[in-house]
């Protein structure tokens, strides 16, 4: 029987059988050869979606942590000027001009897919609180304001009207029904505890603000008592916390402008306040080799101002190694031994010149443990044809079985090849070969994302049962091929013409309906991990 006749007659759970049957154990390459490279131990992560008021997945049971920044507003004209916001160091209003308020909206989540009912409002301070759209206000004592909620009417508003500047408005928590006796006890909403039990590594990227960040001090950090995380990200507190509940290792990205007190800083909380039976995943930063991150663009200065090589790109790659080891020798004096930490270096799947730039610059790979790269089913389709990469002119006459059928046939065999080159330079110097990120990569791109007939394709091939069969091909590569940890990107967001990355859409979606979801935690039972499946 072949493997495509084992898969028909078995389903999905055949098709890792079959697979594995064909490549051999783990640690061998598709030849047969025997890896060179550390034994591998392939295992899932998931990268969580970052905070923003559009998250639908809901992580916190105070859905203010993910309020948006505050905006201005003036009765009268227009043409009046608005004057800007005094705020606190966290972010809290202390005064507001005569005329003049602010409003910020919560759950910016369509369909109804955050829980409707009884919310309730807590705050310090003195003030004028109104809400308004899809919240009505049921009482008000000192301190306390008690909500109906409906969901299906989308977002609502949160406005001050007025503070007092002596005694201001702060500490605001809107928390949702049915948690007001835990919350202050335990933050986390326990569906998205639920849906993340058996990860063996949580990457922080997004959360952290990584992309672009502007952190430099130890002082420019976020606080556990910010008006909001989607100002400066994540406190570490909480990530600490998220990840000794979860029993799952934590993977940071050091921000690239920051400073070695940071650094230090950052991993001594860490030290004092992680399970000591996890392991840490420390990275610079995230994608340094991308041009359309400013980190990127900082790299190579940086690299060009130190004379390290005359090319940007390879005076990025160089500096790369450098931060690399200034930040992992750091993270080493604070632990004491780098028993615990997993040194990454970072790399573009695509191109092994990249990882050669970075891994053999200053020998970075002697004081490194794994290589990581993004090896995505890639499926970018900008609005022109490219040689033989279609543009959206032709896939907008697809249906979705083509659409999936250029995934699996085009885009599955590029990525396979991507992580044997990868995994033979990984190999070479003595490293483990990871992926900080992973999954489908279907998206219009350069003004592709703007043909709508393109995304509508895009978006019902994300939820085609199809795609449970191709993920599982994916994986099982990934393994037999001899990686490590994969980290999927990402967790739980809305797909839109911006990308489908969320395995499921929204925190109240059927599990067991998604073809992404599915594939993944069958994959990871199968690597031995104790995760949810959905029925």
């Amino acid at each position: 029987m072949d493997l495509s006749q084992r898969i028909r007659a078995g389903g999905i759970a055949a098709m890792f059988s079959a697979l594995s049957a064909l490549s051999g154990c783990p640690g061998q390459n598709g030849s047969g050869n025997a890896a060179k490279g550390p034994t591998p131990h392939p295992r899932l992560g998931i990268n969580l979606n970052g905070p923003a008021d559009w998250n639908t997945e809901l992580p916190f049971v105070d859905v203010f942590h993910f309020s948006r920044p505050w905006s201005r507003k003036r009765t009268g004209p227009s043409t009046v000027e608005i004057p800007p916001l005094t705020l606190d160091e966290h972010g809290w209003i202390t005064r507001l001009d005569r005329d003049c308020w602010s409003e910020t909206p919560l759950c910016t989540i369509d369909g109804g897919h955050y829980p409707a009912g009884t919310y309730t409002v807590l705050y310090d301070g003195e003030g004028t609180i109104e809400f308004f759209h899809a919240a009505k206000v049921v009482s008000r004592e000192p301190g306390k304001i008690t909500l109906d909620v409906q969901s299906s009417r989308g977002m609502f508003y949160l406005r001050i009207m007025s503070v007092n500047p002596a005694n201001y408005l702060r500490n605001i928590r809107v928390i949702l029904p049915g948690f007001l006796d835990q919350y202050a006890k335990n933050p986390w909403n326990p569906g998205f505890l639920k849906r993340w039990e058996g990860m063996s590594s949580i990457r922080f990227m997004d959360w952290m603000q990584t992309n672009n960040s502007k952190v430099v001090t130890w002082a420019q950090r976020p606080h556990v008592d910010d008006a909001s995380f989607c100002e400066r990200g994540v406190p570490l507190e909480l990530m600490i916390d998220l990840s000794n509940r979860l029993k799952a290792d934590p993977w940071f990205c050091m921000p690239h402008r920051a400073d070695d007190d940071y650094v230090r800083r950052f991993a001594q909380m860490v030290k004092d306040s992680l399970d000591p039976g996890l392991r840490i995943y420390v990275e610079y930063s995230n994608e340094v080799w991308n041009k359309g991150f400013e980190q990127c663009r900082f790299v190579e200065e940086e690299g060009r101002r130190r004379g390290v090589a005359e090319k940007p790109w390879e005076a990025g790659w160089r500096y790369t190694a450098h931060r690399s080891l200034e930040i992992f020798k750091i993270w080493e004096e604070v632990f004491g031994a780098p028993v615990r930490l997993v040194r990454v270096l970072p790399s573009q799947a695509a191109n092994t010149a990249v990882t050669r730039g970075v891994v053999e610059s200053e020998e970075a790979y002697k004081h490194a443990d794994a290589l990581a790269i993004a090896p995505y089913l890639h499926f970018s389709i900008p609005p022109e044809t490219r040689g033989k990469e279609p543009g959206t002119r032709d896939v907008e006459r697809w249906t979705v079985d083509q659409v999936l059928d250029h995934l699996e046939q085009a885009a599955l065999p590029q990525s396979i090849d991507w992580i044997r080159s990868q995994k033979k330079v990984a190999d070479q110097f003595g490293l483990k070969l990871i992926a900080y990120e992973a999954g489908q990569h279907m998206v219009g791109t350069g003004g592709g994302e703007n043909n709508e007939a393109v995304t509508r394709l895009l978006l019902a091939a994300n939820a085609h049962p199809r795609l449970q069969g191709i993920y599982a091909k994916y994986l099982e590569a990934w393994r037999a091929e001899g990686g490590d940890l994969l980290c999927h990107f990402s967790s739980v967001g809305a797909w839109s013409k911006w990308g489908s990355w969320g395995l499921l859409q929204f925190s109240d979606e059927d599990a067991s309906k998604s073809p992404k979801y599915s594939a993944v935690m069958r994959w990871a039972r199968a690597q031995g991990q104790k995760v949810v499946i959905p029925d």
